[in-house]
């Protein structure tokens, strides 16, 4: 599984801090550390941007070319900002991230991905915003898919379809239709990747949280066929989970998946736990904060 690093991110205190003052230091040791950890991409999340994305992004894109060799995914919602960076962009193909099924996003950064032949993330938000569920995110789909090929020419491996993560606590029911599309994402999109901002499940739970929540959705989404995700670079356990070190768990997670009992009694804390947090977010039990101690 391709695993895209999400820590170079305006809204990070210190990277953010970095990125306003254009400090390269701190910004080049992350991305060095995201590279040790495994990273298949370096996300650059510059924000809006609106009045500096330009020249921010121009100047990004070397500083982290400089010290790492693997790909970079461009974050911003700045068309022009993203173009800078398609431009900077010496040493791989760049990922665009990311492109919503709305006429005007799909007009502007279509025809950049087009002419830098570059790669780029779908995002399965339409004209009306989040889709009610996987017949929606399939239409959308196949909208994006149609025009990225027909109309510009772009190859379906050039594109990373995202159906959108929502949080557990906020919308159970969303996750299962993220699923339910999977089921029929290689008929709609032949050819195509997926791809998925994993750490939205767990935006809102506390801290303590959080990694537990992300591995096991991670788990479920492997099982799925998810090409790829955009991940917390820090989350060693993730990382071995993505590169299947914990199969063990994993069945665990298939046997709540498929509704098989389960004997609690032998099994470890860790399993435990896993099994609980599988059971919420798959909605077989309703979402607390102290789902663990139940």
């Amino acid at each position: 599984m391709k695993l895209i690093g999400e820590n170079l991110n305006i809204m990070s205190k210190k990277y953010g801090a970095a990125l306003k003052a254009k400090d390269a230091k701190p910004l080049q040791e992350l991305a060095i550390e995201e590279a040790k950890a495994g990273m298949d991409y370096v996300d650059l999340n510059i924000g809006p941007a609106g009045k500096t994305g330009v020249e921010l992004m121009s100047w990004l894109v070397p500083v982290i070319e400089e010290v790492v060799d693997i790909p970079l995914a461009l974050d911003t919602s700045n068309v022009n900002a993203i173009e800078a960076g398609l431009k900077a962009c010496k040493k791989n193909r760049p990922l665009i991230n990311s492109i919503m099924v709305r006429p005007e996003r799909m007009e502007a950064l279509l025809p950049l991905a087009a002419k830098y032949d570059a790669e780029f993330v779908g995002l399965l938000w339409g004209p009306e915003g989040m889709p009610r569920d996987e017949n929606e995110r399939g239409a959308l789909c196949a909208e994006l898919v149609f025009k990225a090929t027909g109309e510009f020419g772009i190859k379906p491996e050039r594109i990373f379809i995202d159906p959108i993560q929502t949080p557990v606590n906020v919308q159970q029911m969303q996750i299962m239709s993220v699923l339910e599309f999977m089921k029929m994402f290689g008929d709609i999109a032949p050819g195509c990747r997926s791809t998925i901002g994993l750490s939205n499940v767990s935006n809102g739970p506390p801290d303590h949280l959080r990694p537990i929540l992300n591995q096991v959705m991670l788990i479920i989404y492997k099982r799925h066929g998810m090409y790829s995700a955009i991940v917390d670079t820090f989350d060693t356990k993730l990382h071995e989970i993505a590169r299947g070190k914990h199969p063990g768990l994993e069945a665990l997670v298939h046997k709540v998946e498929d509704g098989q009992p389960i004997d609690m009694g032998p099994l470890s804390d860790e399993e435990r736990d896993v099994v609980k947090t599988a059971k919420v977010i798959l909605g077989q039990t309703l979402y607390s904060d102290s789902w663990l101690q139940i």
